[in-house]
């Protein structure tokens, strides 16, 4: 089963894309895509909309899972990455895949064993649990892989509370 997983954001959006067959993972890319503050709003939804929909033709995975917002300040960037979020959402959607989504301590408590982990750990962990050499940079992509990585080990009679509805 190929997931993808998307950390949701407007300047950045992180994905990872593994392969889990038999409980084993398997790194198959993970990055980033980009959208620069110097143009506008509409035009960055755009392009994070193409590089959703990009993503799924390329590596066609069976699902998606996305990290849920947490956001406690800043009313406009909870706003924008919202909307980044949904572009993301609606482009899957439109790809007729099922789609899911987990809470930053799901994430943590999947990955690390502990849902009040620290950046790093989960950094750590993602590298260990995917035998990579070194941790995934940007840290939105390794948080991409972290989300995928939590949907795999939630795979199973449970899952259907996390689809999204």
């Amino acid at each position: 089963m190929v997931i993808l997983g998307i950390d949701p954001g407007y300047a950045i959006l992180g994905y990872g894309v593994v392969n889990v067959n038999n409980n084993k993972l398997k790194v198959i890319d993970y990055g980033v895509i980009e959208t620069k503050p110097d143009i506008r709003f509409p035009e960055r939804l755009d392009k994070l909309y193409i590089g959703t929909k990009q993503l799924i033709e390329e590596f066609k995975p069976d699902h998606v899972a996305f990290e849920e917002l947490f956001f406690a300040r800043n009313v406009t960037t909870a706003i924008q990455v919202g909307a980044g979020r949904g572009v993301s959402i609606l482009a899957a959607q439109q790809m007729g895949l099922p789609l899911y989504e987990y809470t930053p301590m799901q994430i943590k408590q999947s990955v690390c064993g502990n849902g009040h982990a620290e950046k790093m750990q989960i950094q750590q962990m993602v590298k260990m649990l995917l035998n990579l050499k070194s941790i995934p940079k940007p840290d939105d992509a390794a948080d991409a892989l972290g989300v995928a990585i939590c949907h795999a080990n939630t795979l199973g009679p449970s899952l259907e509370e996390y689809r999204i509805k």
